[in-house]
């Protein structure tokens, strides 16, 4: 590993060539040169990647998913929740996300593409539409001395634009929820910032349930001389989709006056049958700026009376009225102008905001209407686009005030290298980005699964859900399944630390699903048994695909059949009171205790011996898919121990004497046989079969001990596993699984063998998952062992945004060599257990700055 802390941001900024560092550009954060290349292109891992043993051993799993595969691409005409041959291809191109979370997003690339949609709920439409762009004009005296298309593109069409701007006179800087572009306009003496902001502001609810953004431009002249400045936005009326063609879709401009503020702009109608949309480019209206607009243009061919419109006079038009619904086969965009006088040697800046109202929204199976979130404060009748961009364009101040307030006591920690704080911010694009929606409860829904609180279960409707709505993400852009839970139990650490209600709001919805029973037979593609979608008190793998309907159909994922995994009801119940912990729910607790119960109750068969342990019979977990173990093993066997633990301390809190003293006995044999099983001297075995790699060292063996300490458990009576051999395990996987693999610079490999290579036993066993070594850099922490975590983690976060170019979609996996596996994945929210590791261990020097991050969240919490 470099040394340097900015040794690789240098390297991502060695081709600029200006020494300008923009207006109110941060330090910390992901910084990389427009004209930057990455050298190394890896690939998606496919099918045809599994090796000849795996296919060998799997050649019925592969048959039953080809068939399935053929008759749901080929017959069905859908879209696979896993795609083993049509994988998203890298492209090295993305940036920070606009929008607030649950409202659909679009993503910009670092050199300022709009280039990736998801506006239709949990669907990706990875499309770069080109004619999107901001375009500078700059005059002095009366006369056009410079107009540019700020973008590095040269593209085929549009040929009436000026393109090409110099990459080497721009960067982009990310530190999300914002993000910076600098533009030192070559020749001009002037710098253009753009500062984009989207309302993602953790412990707030109504705000950043928000689809708008905002840019601002700070404009800085060095001339002696004033110049007139405009910045003009286009935009296609649609998302670079087939049905932008699909004809209908109109613009109009626009203009609300609210609360002595005024808007103006231009509306983008997108009437498509399914989900349709209003997108709006807006501007706030002072004396001292200048709004102009063209309502429609054709984006093809040489665009160049829009171009001559603006070098003109630096504005447009301005027509009144909307334009005619288009034709099928046509597209259609507009134009936004803001102009303003900079002084000499002087500052002045331009805003706009983005925003795109698509209130109900139907999934892929059509069957009922969900209303989105921000419903609850603009209306759902599909006309709050004016109103949004007047709320974002008069607030934005307030947000970014708020934003700076969270950010700032992690930011001014001298103790935390920079990288970490790039990592631990930029990270938190998937709370957004992961296909993410939030919706209102509907009236007529009941979570409850069908068993009430006075018989054990839960409320219809839950406080908490009526409340605050209803909330999921992807595991992943490419793996199609919301709140995948054993994905959700490393990733939910991002959301109980800054937006608790979602979490606690996410478990009510599971454990309705627990209780519940769906005993449709299916096939299941692993055993090629039939059995049924749903048993109850098991814990769901997912809550559906966005592709049919989710919370109505859940466990969409059928590649095994879930009533034999161990570890989902585990992670339920160790979420459950590690939210508990962090939040101080008392109904919270009650409402889940006799769900727990009843999972753990569930648990207890597999325990087939009696000795404490739950044991394994063919795959260990579902989390390491594929990597089979026999008998008890370090992963599921201490999830397990921390379960029962966690029992116990659940029981006590209560006043259940008899369940503590039930699981006091069962954690005392458990924890007994568990060291005699598995505990070799110096770490725990993979599983206790005494096969040729049943000693394999697994980076996650101390998952169990992790959930115990972010929930301020494992010492005393409430330990599971003995501190001193928990230590020597993590030095193990320390030394081997990092530091022998790669040259300690690409994190740690899920399995190694005790004498230093990778276990290439299965499809996972060697690869690096970045989202568990977060989570095992945070164990490493919460043991005294920082350097050693910080370390494991920075070889995850070099390697993923500085070296593959794989900035804002975080993989699920990467090999040392050639291939990765699932962009844009959840589990590496789970960089936020390092923080709350760092906040609740020993004082470290932080420098100056008064406040910790834990003492900003008592604040915010009242």
């Amino acid at each position: 590993m470099e040394s340097g802390d900015n040794s690789s941001t240098a390297e991502l900024m060695s081709r600029y060539l200006s020494s300008e560092l923009g207006y109110g550009v941060p330090k910390d954060g992901w910084r990389i040169c427009l004209a930057h290349e990455f050298k190394e292109k890896r690939k998606p891992f496919q099918a045809k990647d599994v090796s000849l043993s795996n296919i060998v051993e799997h050649i019925g799993l592969g048959v039953r998913y080809l068939k399935w595969w053929y008759k749901k691409t080929q017959i069905e005409k859908k879209a696979p929740f896993i795609d083993m041959f049509r994988a998203i291809p890298l492209r090295q191109i993305y940036g920070a996300p606009l929008g607030g979370i649950g409202g659909g997003t679009i993503t910009r690339g670092w050199r300022g593409e709009f280039c990736r949609w998801q506006l239709n709920p949990g669907m990706y439409h990875y499309k770069t539409v080109i004619a999107n762009q901001f375009t500078v004009c700059l005059r002095r005296g009366g006369q056009t001395v410079y107009q540019q298309v700020l973008s590095v593109e040269r593209p085929p069409t549009l040929q009436g634009w000026n393109w090409g701007y110099c990459g080497e006179y721009a960067f982009y800087h990310a530190l999300y929820p914002r993000a910076w572009t600098v533009y030192p306009l070559p020749g001009q003496n002037v710098t253009l910032t753009c500062r984009q902001v989207s309302p993602v502001i953790p412990h707030d609810y109504q705000d950043s349930s928000l689809p708008v953004a905002v840019f601002v431009w700070d404009i800085e002249n060095k001339n002696d001389y004033p110049l007139e400045v405009s910045i003009m936005l286009t935009m296609v009326n649609g998302s670079g989709h087939k049905d932008d063609k699909s004809g209908g879709h109109w613009n109009e401009p626009f203009h609300l006056e609210k609360e002595g503020e005024s808007v103006s702009g231009v509306l983008l109608h997108h009437c498509t049958t399914v989900n349709p949309y209003t997108l709006c480019m807006a501007a706030r209206e002072q004396s001292d700026r200048e709004i102009s607009h063209q309502t429609a243009f054709s984006p093809k061919g040489t665009c160049g009376a829009l171009w001559s419109d603006l070098i003109t006079d630096g504005r447009l038009d301005s027509p009144t009225g909307s334009n005619p619904p288009t034709q099928k086969g046509e597209k259609v965009a507009a134009a936004l102008a803001v102009g303003c006088s900079v002084p000499a040697q002087g500052h002045n800046d331009l805003e706009f905001s983005l925003a795109w109202d698509m209130p109900n929204i139907t999934f892929g199976s059509r069957e009922r209407e969900h209303v989105r979130r921000y419903t609850r404060f603009f209306g759902t009748k599909a006309d709050a686009a004016p109103s949004l961009s007047h709320y974002a364009l008069t607030h934005y101040r307030l947000w970014e005030r708020s934003i700076e307030e969270w950010q700032r006591p992690i930011l001014q920690d001298s103790s935390l290298p920079s990288w970490y704080k790039s990592a631990l911010f930029n990270e938190l694009y998937f709370v957004v980005d992961g296909g993410t929606v939030w919706t209102e409860l509907p009236e007529d829904s009941d979570v409850s699964g069908g068993l009430r609180s006075e018989d054990g279960g839960l409320p219809a409707q839950p406080a908490i859900i009526k409340e605050y709505g209803r909330f999921a993400y992807l595991e992943g852009q490419e793996y199609r399944m919301y709140n995948t839970y054993d994905v959700h139990f490393y990733a939910s650490f991002a959301l109980i630390m800054l937006w608790p209600k979602l979490a606690l709001s996410l478990q009510y919805d599971i454990a309705g699903s627990v209780v519940s029973c769906d005993p449709t037979e299916r096939l299941h593609l692993m055993s090629g048994r039939n059995s049924p979608v749903k048993v109850k008190n098991v814990v769901p793998h997912d809550i559906g695909d966005p592709d049919d309907e989710p919370w109505q159909r859940v466990n969409a994922y059928l590649i095994h059949d879930t009533a034999d995994w161990k570890d989902l009801n585990l992670k339920f119940v160790l979420q459950v009171y590690r939210d508990f912990h962090l939040t101080q729910d008392t109904q919270y607790l009650q409402d889940m205790w006799p769900i727990c119960q009843a999972v753990m109750e569930s648990e207890m068969k597999f325990d087939t011996d009696g000795d404490g342990l739950i044991e394994n019979s063919g795959y260990a977990d579902q989390t390491y898919d594929g990597w089979t173990a026999t008998g008890p093993s370090a992963y599921c066997g201490g999830l397990w121990l921390a379960s029962v633990c966690v029992m116990c301390k659940m029981a006590r809190l209560v006043n259940n004497e008899a369940a503590f003293q039930r699981f006091r006995d069962i954690l005392d044999r458990g924890s007994a046989a568990f060291d005699k099983l598995l505990w070799n001297g110096q770490y725990y075995n993979y599983d206790s079969s005494g096969q040729d790699l049943s000693n394999s060292v697994m980076s996650d063996q101390c998952a169990g001990q992790w959930f115990l300490r972010a929930s301020g458990l494992g010492d005393g009576q409430f330990q599971a596993f003995p501190k001193e051999k928990i230590c020597s395990a993590l030095k193990s996987v320390f030394d081997l699984n990092v530091m022998s693999f790669a040259g300690g610079q690409m994190g740690a490999v899920n399995g190694m063998r005790p004498e230093g290579v990778p276990d290439h036993s299965s499809v996972q066993s060697d690869e690096v998952w970045i989202g568990v070594v977060y989570g095992l850099a945070a164990i490493m922490i919460h043991e005294g062992m920082l350097e050693e975590g910080l370390r494991t983690a920075e070889g995850c976060y070099r390697t993923v945004w500085e070296r593959l170019g794989m900035a804002f979609q975080t993989p699920e996996a990467y090999c040392e060599k050639g291939i990765y596996r699932s962009l844009a994945y959840m589990r590496p929210l789970s960089i936020w257990a390092m923080q709350l590791a760092l906040d609740t261990s020993p004082p470290r020097d932080q420098g100056p700055f008064p406040l910790t991050f834990s003492q900003w969240v008592l604040r915010r919490r009242g």
